[in-house]
């Protein structure tokens, strides 16, 4: 081989001028081995690695602002382009292939080749999982303006760039932006990231992801978590929110989620979700919010539905108010035939206060009660998760540093009209 070659060729010159000492020998055994690295029987010259500070950081996910709704390539069926319809959504779906660690990622595990594309992220969003915390992402903006691409031994592509974008009042948003593509097209996934500031206090960091697999399933998520000042009350916000949608490739399957939640430093917290689903015949609907105000009024609601193509529907809702221990509580239940038959029972609660209910209700088949009983009062007047929670698991939307404010320069602060009253609020 040409590496033996060169080690036998140098091994007769050094000993040709005297260079035979065991303190030489053991360099030029070591000289050897880096030479002739092998991978199985056949022995090849090392991959010439650049083990950097900046090679040594773990590898940094994409991000953008306004640009997030941009595609680097070009989709036959774009998973953002589905919208937020219903039917664009999906069931859980195959996961990529496990990726199987080399010789050499073993002996130089901190060290990565220069230009070493982002991993394969071509896997949609889990129904039913909320909104991720911050730590959740592990979002890592990159500080340097980058624009590079490059493809690996495989055939895909790959890219990652990012930047800033400047504007009126001290607005800045900083922002990455990754991507890749398989051989054949048939696999590709973006996903963007980013974090705002401007002087008024406003801070915000968000994702945006969207791609499609070889199964042809597509799917599309974004997260934003913010921070502001309310113009009203001058408390400080924290606002989360979270949309999520995938369709499968292979059957007729979608599914699609919009969670938000909101909280100020005063105990006010509003929490909800919108879902839809579909899957072949049968698609179903689910709506609920909670509603807390800080001095100890509390409403939630839910309501959930479903129907098949047949023409055969059913669903279940409820509501709840209560304060200072004095509330109440009503819902139904129905169903509906393919003939249009209905069958409904509704139920109500009243709570005094003094370990007093009255419970009543009725159904179209003839039932009915109506009496009063001794029974505790049990509701949550505070969440479960609060503003001092939100706090604790915000601090990188919280570190964000804003441009600095030149001298005798001040935020520009609008003020829009007072806001309507919010429906369901209870009295």
């Amino acid at each position: 081989m040409a590496a033996s070659s060169a080690v036998s060729l140098l091994d007769i010159r050094l000993r040709r001028f005297g260079v035979g000492t065991s303190n030489h020998e053991l360099h030029l055994r070591k000289w050897k081995r880096r030479l002739l690295w092998s991978d199985g029987n056949q022995a090849v010259a090392p991959r010439r690695l650049s083990c950097s500070a900046d090679m040594l950081a773990p590898i940094r996910r994409s991000g953008g602002c306004e640009k997030s709704e941009e595609r680097r390539f070009d989709q036959k069926t774009s998973a953002h382009g589905a919208g937020i319809k219903a039917s664009s959504s999906a069931m859980p779906f195959a996961s990529p292939k496990s990726r199987f660690v080399s010789k050499q990622e073993k002996f130089y595990p901190r060290c990565t080749p220069r230009l070493t594309g982002p991993q394969s992220r071509d896997t949609p969003p889990k129904r039913d999982t909320g909104i991720a915390n911050e730590k959740d992402w592990g979002i890592d903006l990159l500080n340097e303006n980058v624009n590079e691409s490059g493809s690996n031994e495989d055939g895909s592509t790959w890219f990652r760039e990012s930047g800033q974008d400047l504007g009126e009042n001290g607005y800045r948003c900083r922002w990455t932006r990754m991507g890749g593509r398989s051989n054949d097209g048939s696999s590709e996934w973006t996903e963007t990231w980013w974090e705002k500031s401007d002087w008024t206090g406003y801070k915000e960091l968000g994702v945006e992801k969207s791609g499609k697999n070889a199964e042809g399933d597509s799917w599309w998520e974004t997260w934003q978590e913010v921070l502001h000042q309310d113009e009203w009350s001058n408390l400080a916000r924290i606002e989360r929110s979270a949309q999520k949608q995938a369709k499968s490739g292979t059957e007729n399957a979608g599914w699609y989620e919009k969670w938000w939640e909101k909280y100020d430093a005063k105990g006010w917290t509003e929490k909800g979700a919108h879902k839809y689903g579909r899957l072949n015949e049968q698609s179903w609907w689910e709506k609920w919010g909670e509603h807390y105000d800080g001095r100890g009024s509390v409403l939630k609601w839910t309501d959930k539905w479903a129907e098949t193509e047949l023409g055969t529907k059913w669903g279940d809702k409820w509501e709840e108010k209560f304060f200072g221990g004095i509330g109440s509580r009503q819902g139904e239940t129905w169903h509906v035939s393919p003939n249009s038959d209905r069958w409904s029972r509704t139920w109500g609660e009243e709570h005094f206060g003094n370990g007093k209910v009255h419970k009543y209700g009725k159904s179209t088949t003839g039932e009915s009660w109506d009496i009063v009983v001794d029974e505790e009062t049990y509701y949550e007047a505070e969440p479960h998760y609060g503003w001092a929670d939100v706090v604790g698991d915000s601090t990188q939307l919280l570190s964000i540093q804003p441009r600095e404010r030149p001298p005798g320069v001040y935020p520009n602060l609008e003020f829009g009209p007072s806001p309507p009253p919010e429906p369901d609020q209870p009295q």
